[in-house]
């Protein structure tokens, strides 16, 4: 295909999409239905919500935007009118125009009431996305200390992925002589870390955000709150997405176990070869044995 129809075949398809986004807007705007049980998978960042969130991507019962929501949600609430402070929500934070442009926002771009949601910030604002929708359901991954420091580590070395949202943030980092850009999300205290070790701040985070949704836990009906450890996942996908999905109220059929069978070989973000324990091989596993004493009680709390 010549560059001009490849041209005229991408403009054609934006503009069906767009058309498509304009014809279920109206049709909410008519109807002025919220959003039905929507699904938010929340965790530490790099604890394997890109996985979860993806996967559950693939029901044909409910929408998925299958990107990053961060931009959309931040816009709402800008860091900027926090103070910087942190990216966390309370239920003060929530209002009925917010539900409904919210619920409007989803449904417009994938047709559905229902919908699953992920983005790096969404675990610290549990009690806001609680005040907005009620009947929400949670999907929390939980990931081993060790292995999800170890690749925090490795995703700050990548400010071009996780620190885009962070060009503005008034405090200078400095981390290790390396490090100039904040990544993945701000906790309250963050300020007291923009020099310290990266293997503190990596820790400082994993107990931030498991903190959080530990505490959250307590407000959210059992039935609404499902909790996976991610080396369940690696250890049998399909028997951990099966009960996932059926504690979701969502089908797990034929099509949805095949791509379980194989979900551990699809790189979602993934930095190198999906496993546990990959902690002890890798080039911080120094850094990371440090940073273990820090977060031994939040851990146990999670299970490990």
């Amino acid at each position: 295909m010549s560059e001009i129809l490849k041209k005229i075949s991408k403009t054609l398809d934006h503009e069906a999409r767009e058309l498509a986004i304009g014809i279920r807007r109206l049709h909410w705007k008519l109807n002025r239905t919220s959003a039905k049980k929507p699904i938010f998978v929340v965790g530490c960042s790099r604890a394997g919500t890109t996985l979860v969130y993806k996967t559950i991507s693939e029901s044909s019962e409910i929408g998925s935007l299958n990107r990053e929501t961060h931009d959309f949600w931040t816009d709402l609430h800008p860091l900027k009118n926090k103070e910087w402070d942190s990216h966390a929500l309370t239920s003060a934070d929530a209002s009925i125009n917010e539900r409904d442009f919210v619920s409007e926002y989803f449904f417009s771009r994938t047709g559905f009431d229902r919908w699953v949601d992920k983005n790096n910030q969404n675990g610290l604002c549990v009690p806001y996305l609680n005040a907005l929708f009620p009947d929400a359901v949670y999907v929390f991954v939980k990931r081993s200390p060790a292995d999800n420091i170890s690749s925090l580590i490795e995703g700050w070395g990548r400010p071009g992925e996780f620190a885009t949202w962070s060009e503005s943030l008034p405090e200078k980092v400095d981390i290790d002589g390396v490090y100039k850009r904040w990544c993945f999300f701000v906790a309250d205290g963050w300020r007291d870390y923009v020099t310290r070790p990266i293997e503190e701040i990596c820790a400082f985070q994993y107990r931030a955000m498991n903190s959080a949704l530990l505490a959250a836990k307590s407000s959210i009906e059992p039935a609404r709150w499902i909790e996976i450890h991610y080396e369940t996942i690696l250890h049998n996908p399909v028997n951990a997405f099966r009960d996932i999905f059926a504690r979701c109220d969502l089908s797990f059929g034929t099509r949805i176990e095949k791509h379980c069978e194989g979900v551990l070989e699809i790189p979602y973000n993934a930095f190198s070869e999906i496993k546990a324990d990959k902690w002890r091989e890798g080039k911080h596993a120094v850094k990371v044995e440090r940073a273990l004493p820090m977060v031994a009680d939040i851990a146990a709390q999670l299970g490990y």
